[in-house]
């Protein structure tokens, strides 16, 4: 029994340590900005594309644009439709960027899952250090069968006032 509760105590200590740095790299929920209905549904939750806005987690100054659709009717409200793959994304400067981390090329901003199982969606960071411009994808992806639609915005890295533009190169884990 005492050897038991060293192992759970063991398990808690080695979670407690990695679940903050895991949730570290990926932004916040994101907030909506608004909602559009595509399909009216009398009697059930409608169909909409929904805006939302995220900050990256690790460059300080860029917010992205994003608009997802949501599936109606009884299956989208419990969860259990196959949320399309379709996504658009923008990005831009929103004020002086600063790189708080180094990163790797498509680091994980933001994941959420699409379908009850096998669908996520995903924005990844790259940056493009020969001409010092963030680039930002989202996609979706499936277990077994990832898909083509995708998204693609790009943040030249400029001067904001009288801060000096950062190197994103210099931040890029080799």
């Amino acid at each position: 029994m005492m050897k038991n509760l060293q192992l759970f105590a063991a398990l808690m200590v080695v979670l407690g340590l990695t679940v903050p740095a895991l949730a570290q790299e990926l932004a916040d929920d994101p907030q909506m900005i608004f909602q559009k209905t595509t399909v009216w549904r009398m009697l059930s939750p409608n169909a909409t594309l929904d805006t939302f806005v995220i900050d990256d987690p690790v460059v300080q100054g860029v917010a992205c644009y994003f608009t997802m659709p949501q599936v109606g009717g009884w299956k989208g409200w419990a969860g259990f439709a196959d949320e399309s793959s379709v996504t658009s994304i923008a990005c831009r400067q929103v004020g002086p960027i600063k790189i708080t981390a180094k990163f790797s090329q498509g680091d994980d901003i933001y994941r959420e899952r699409r379908s009850l199982f096998w669908k996520k969606m995903q924005i990844v960071r790259g940056c493009d250090p020969n001409r010092n411009v963030l680039v930002y994808l989202s996609y979706t992806d499936r277990l077994i069968e990832g898909s083509p639609q995708n998204s693609t915005s790009t943040v030249p890295v400029m001067p904001w006032g009288n801060e000096p533009a950062p190197k994103c190169g210099d931040f890029v884990n080799p």
